[in-house]
């Protein structure tokens, strides 16, 4: 009889466990973005012959949030800036993780020859050219605009590629799912808006060095090609450019949540 209560009592502890750990289990849901619109303020970014990377990359990136708020409802959009005042990059990941963000985006604009066209989204990671590290080495040149900056960033020097590759080891958690975002955004880019695709591809950004999410840099175009810099000053071409982030974003969301 004792044996039976032992039994017995042994089952009901274990079921008790078992339905403990069915509760505690939460299905994964992508319920924060957090967007930021590259540069603003006192650093206007890249130039092309008749604008600014920090005023184009705010349009955009208040398109994109615009978007996801009207057609997403269960997501919520957190902006880095929603006018033109300048953010430090370290602020940028910070208010990515005190929202809790499940995605970080930073939108921004490219440099480069008259001849050089074409998008590119980078995740955080290790430059395997030469043309990775100059796109890094000239977005994260935005912390010279800082104030103690060699204290805030732990001595890092914008002009050093051995200061990039220490920083791109950061950000190795949440790889997958940051390429998994990029491709999806280069692949909108291509298939659906017509650009001209330089791919996905890794190098050591500072803005997203200490983000604690899976994040990425999208350089939607060069300012610099006189071409790409009418279309990206275009508001049909601003609202192509936003609805292939935001379409990519649907489905990011989508097939992370399908796979509860």
């Amino acid at each position: 009889m004792k044996n039976i209560v032992a039994v017995s009592f042994l089952a009901v502890v274990l079921l008790l466990c078992s339905s403990s750990k069915l509760e505690l289990k939460k299905e994964y849901r992508v319920r924060t973005v957090v967007i930021d619109a590259g540069h603003g303020g006192k650093d206007v970014g890249c130039n092309g012959k008749f604008s600014h990377e920090a005023d184009v990359a705010l349009k955009l990136a208040l398109q994109v949030g615009s978007l996801i708020e009207q057609n997403l409802p269960d997501v919520k959009v957190v902006y880095t800036r929603k006018d033109d005042h300048f953010v430090e990059l370290i602020d940028r990941a910070g208010i990515a993780n005190k929202n809790n963000a499940d995605l970080f985006i930073s939108i921004h604009l490219n440099a480069g020859p008259a001849a050089a066209a074409g998008t590119e989204t980078y995740t955080m990671g290790l430059h395997t050219s030469e043309g990775n590290l100059r796109v890094a080495k000239r977005e994260n040149a935005v912390i010279l605009h800082e104030d103690n900056y060699q204290d805030k960033y732990n001595g890092f020097d914008p002009n050093s590629p051995q200061s990039h590759i220490l920083f791109a080891l950061h950000q190795s958690a949440y790889l997958d799912n940051s390429l998994r975002f990029a491709d999806k955004v280069e692949k909108e880019f291509k298939n659906r808006v017509g650009r001209h695709s330089r791919g996905v591809k890794q190098a050591g950004f500072l803005v997203l060095w200490k983000s604690y999410m899976p994040s990425v840099l999208i350089e939607c175009g060069f300012l610099t090609n006189p071409a790409e810099e009418k279309f990206l000053n275009d508001k049909t071409g601003q609202t192509y450019m936003a609805s292939g982030i935001y379409r990519a974003f649907k489905e990011y969301k989508q097939e992370l949540e399908a796979m509860n």
